[in-house]
């Protein structure tokens, strides 16, 4: 119609005067592009980007959001909460903050703090909690996918490890790792006394790398040496590191006492019902390293495997002990008195959840 109008007044004008047509037709030109411009830099689109300083800076991208959300596999509540940590942090590029777990951690660690401080009651600050914990681990679940790189791999001096030897396990300190040989602490037994190994003794080193993912290669003893930090133990590194079985979430090394009793089954009124009974029998240990789904528990006390636990610690940015339902799925040896009881989750409750986020992210220091 706009068009059909302004061939009429072009006809109009060429016969009685062509100027004043084409002058119409230039002024409605620059209007357009006037508008056209105006919208570009309205929308951020970089006009004159380079040229110039004191340009539009760059606003968030709402589809960049959207290609995040796909990769991400978040649903709509997810993406919405990651949508308000990036714009309450002034994040302009969605992809590549996501991509980066460090710059990433900054954000949500401060609408953590948020959280915490303005919610108006502890239930809506759990159910905020919990949504902005479930968007961090679907994005780690995402990197723990990919492969890591070379440097993620490297042992290096002052990393914690866990040194396997037949059946049995010792955390230990790396002391160095310069060429073919890894000098790591000596392990001791529950008196201190250092624990000796025969020469060839055929052993596991695994560590996390920088990436939070688990390497480990297998070695051999080649002997006790003494170092500035006390008698070392020699380890040969002949082969490159592998990954060990992926997590599905991220785990973190912890020192926690914590308090465990047995769990049993028992049958209701009916065969149908069943019924959790906690021993009256309390247990001590010290968690060693959790995620939210699973925790190592090291215990003086003999745990057979498959029985069902319920588990107590503290944790000091929680006003009451944390309480979870777990099953040991494995045994190992630690030293002469100790064994490491490694326990997958059955049942953890909201609070208990986001408890364990806030330790293994930490976002509370």
């Amino acid at each position: 119609m706009l068009m059909f109008l302004l061939q009429e007044q072009v006809k109009y004008f060429k016969d009685d005067d062509p100027l004043a047509g084409y002058l119409i037709l230039i002024v409605i030109g620059a209007i357009l592009l006037i508008v056209f411009i105006s919208a570009l830099i309205r929308n951020g689109l970089g006009v004159g980007k380079g040229i110039r300083k004191g340009a539009a800076p760059k606003r968030f991208s709402v589809f960049a959001m959207r290609r995040v959300a796909k990769t991400y596999r978040l649903d709509h509540d997810q993406t919405k909460a990651l949508e308000y940590v990036f714009k309450s942090n002034g994040v302009v590029d969605p992809e590549s903050t996501t991509a980066n777990p460090n710059v990433l951690d900054k954000h949500f660690k401060r609408a953590f703090k948020q959280i915490e401080n303005n919610a108006h009651s502890e239930e809506e600050a759990q159910q905020k909690m919990t949504l902005l914990f479930s968007v961090r681990n679907a994005i780690d679940i995402k990197h723990n996918t990919s492969a890591g790189s070379p440097s993620s791999q490297r042992i290096s001096p002052g990393m914690s490890a866990n040194l396997s030897v037949n059946n049995d396990s010792y955390s230990v300190k790396v002391i160095s790792a310069k060429g073919d040989i890894v000098l790591v602490d000596c392990p001791r037994n529950a008196i201190g006394s250092q624990i000796k190994f025969p020469k060839g003794s055929r052993v596991n080193l695994a560590f996390f790398g920088k990436n939070n993912k688990g390497y480990s290669f297998d070695s051999q003893v080649v002997g006790v040496t003494e170092t500035s930090f006390g008698p070392a133990l020699q380890l040969s590194r002949g082969r490159e590191a592998k990954a060990m079985t992926k997590r599905r979430f991220r785990r973190t090394s912890a020192a926690l006492s914590c308090e465990f009793y047995y769990v049993r089954i028992e049958n209701g009124k009916n065969k149908k019902s069943h019924k959790m009974v906690v021993d009256a029998r309390r247990m001590a240990g010290s968690v060693t390293d959790i995620s939210i789904g699973g925790c190592a528990i090291k215990t003086p006390i003999s745990v057979p495997a498959g029985s069902r636990l319920k588990i107590e610690f503290d944790y000091s940015h929680s006003a009451v002990p944390v309480a979870v339902l777990g099953q040991v799925l494995r045994i190992n040896r630690s030293g002469i008195a100790n064994t490491v009881i490694h326990i997958k989750f059955l049942k953890v409750p909201r609070k208990a959840m986001n408890a364990i986020n806030t330790l293994v992210f930490e976002y509370s220091i």
